[in-house]
């Protein structure tokens, strides 16, 4: 239940933001840092990631945020920063000539952030 909590609400780039930040420490600056290097904001990364996560992710990857987020204080975001994490590893050992994604253009309201979350 918590981990389809995640997938639907962080693929959201507002709310994926606002959770980045919540974890904040070493990991929010980090990750910022690299959504920046891309050249987009951490909201509109993590949401990606996130939406990634959810299409790709085998067996072992749901076990291990199920893991991640088992007696966390936080189990959100404690599953969140699993994702991320995950994402940003399968992100740097991806191959350049493998399928790549286009940054969506910056939306003027969030219903239409919300809506180009498929």
């Amino acid at each position: 239940m918590i981990v389809h909590e995640i997938v639907l609400t962080c693929s959201n780039p507002h709310i994926a933001r606002a959770a980045v930040a919540s974890i904040g420490g070493d990991f929010a600056r980090a990750f910022s840092r690299d959504a920046a290097t891309r050249k987009l904001s951490s909201g509109l990364f993590a949401a990606h990631l996130v939406r990634h996560f959810a299409k790709r992710a085998g067996d072992a990857d749901w076990e291990g945020v199920d893991e991640a987020t088992r007696g966390a204080d936080q189990p959100i975001l404690s599953g969140l920063r699993y994702i991320l994490e995950r994402g940003l590893e399968l992100d740097a050992h991806r191959e350049p000539a493998q399928e790549g994604w286009t940054p969506p253009k910056p939306s003027l309201s969030c219903e239409e952030a919300w809506r180009n979350c498929a």
